[in-house]
């Protein structure tokens, strides 16, 4: 087993957070925090992955003959991805609103909308 896999979705989570916190620019940050969801795909498929493993759906494998490949994580990581476009959808348009109303993407100009 590698931790490769493991450092890889770490590193794409830490870059992911340091755009977050130091964006200037809410369409920057909408990225970054795409680039935050893409590390829990890296990171379900390093835990559902086998070496040698096979699709779990194939009947001529014999019960403990061959390693499979978990299915499970896989359907999650496909969930996961439809989820994060979605909500990356959701919040390009909500900055494209944002951009229409007030004429800027800063979040340090947007004084309308602190409480």
């Amino acid at each position: 087993m590698s931790v490769l896999p493991y450092l890889i979705a770490g590193w794409l989570f830490l870059i992911g957070c340091y755009g977050l916190a130091t964006s200037r620019n809410l369409l920057h940050a909408v990225g970054c925090l795409a680039v935050c969801q893409s590390s829990t795909y890296v990171l379900l498929l390093a835990i559902g992955y086998r070496r040698g493993g096979t699709a779990p759906v194939f009947s001529d494998i014999a019960p403990g003959s061959r390693p499979v490949v978990d299915p499970v994580v896989q359907a999650l990581t496909l969930t996961d991805i439809v989820i994060g476009a979605t909500v990356t959808a959701l919040l390009l348009s909500l900055v494209i609103q944002i951009a229409k109303r007030h004429r800027t993407v800063d979040p340090d100009e947007l004084s309308e909308l602190r409480g």
